[in-house]
């Protein structure tokens, strides 16, 4: 069953959109597994229902998807906005739980997301490792934050930007982290997974990412690098470009890394 509709915010102050799918039978008394599914930049929260073949790959798996609404925020508490990482990570669990028929069990959470939402998904499963025992990251972007807001404070750094994204990412990147472009370890992932290892348990990850992706030497050399701190990251790549034709070949794989190839009933 896909159900489409709102939720009133307080991390937001708003109402925002959200997009379900419920598993078509359920076992009585038996909470199902959860997955919480985030866009991209150009997208909301009904891409990977249209999209994708994700009511399909659904099918037969005692799994409630969950797909919210984040704008262009990059699933981050924002200097002139309104705080999405915040709703995204601890408000819209705890709504979920309290409305659907959904376990609350670490190793029955993951999450998993496109593009920015990839960025979203590892940057959620590596600060809460305690609540996510999975995270499914395809052709994720903003790998090393740190690096991409130096470069958009040179002159050099925001002719190209402004080139590659156009003037709209740009604008986004200083509502995001302020007029300084300011920097902190709670956003950039490799700080996050270090930080993951030594709280424990680590997140089992599953990345993927094009050959052809503009986002592939970042996803090559980011996979490197976490894999010299955990052996709990996988990272597939096969052909293919940053589009819906890669991301639905990658959601299927990732759906299988976490719940197996899906079995009637």
């Amino acid at each position: 069953m896909i159900l489409s509709g709102t939720l009133q915010s307080k991390s937001l102050g708003m109402e925002t959109g959200v997009t379900v799918i419920t598993p078509d039978r359920f076992r009585m008394g038996i909470g199902t597994k959860v997955a919480y599914l985030l866009h991209g930049l150009y997208g909301g929260n009904r891409d990977l229902v249209d999209f994708t073949r994700l009511p399909y790959y659904a099918k037969d798996r005692q799994v409630t998807f969950i797909m919210p609404e984040a704008g262009r925020s990059f699933y981050t508490d924002m200097a002139h906005g309104q705080k999405f990482f915040t709703y995204i990570a601890e408000e819209l669990p705890r709504h979920c739980r309290s409305t659907f028929n959904i376990s609350d069990r670490r190793e029955d959470t993951a999450v998993f997301g496109v593009s920015m939402g990839g960025y979203g998904a590892l940057k959620a499963a590596l600060s809460h490792p305690a609540d996510f025992g999975y995270c499914c990251a395809i052709s994720p972007a903003r790998l090393f934050l740190k690096q991409d807001l130096e470069s958009l404070r040179t002159e050099e750094g925001r002719r190209l930007a402004l080139a590659r994204y156009g003037a709209q990412m740009v604008e986004d990147m200083y509502s995001i982290y302020g007029e300084r472009l300011a920097w902190s370890e709670e956003n950039e992932l490799f700080d996050l997974a270090q930080s993951a290892v030594r709280k424990g348990p680590f997140p089992k990850i599953y990345c993927a990412c094009g050959t052809e992706d503009y986002l592939y030497p970042d996803n090559l050399r980011f996979a490197r690098k976490v894999r010299s701190i955990s052996s709990d990251y996988t990272f597939e790549t096969w052909t293919g470009r940053h589009d819906w034709n890669f991301f639905d070949e990658a959601l299927n794989r990732a759906l299988t890394f976490c719940y197996g190839e899906p079995t009637d009933g």
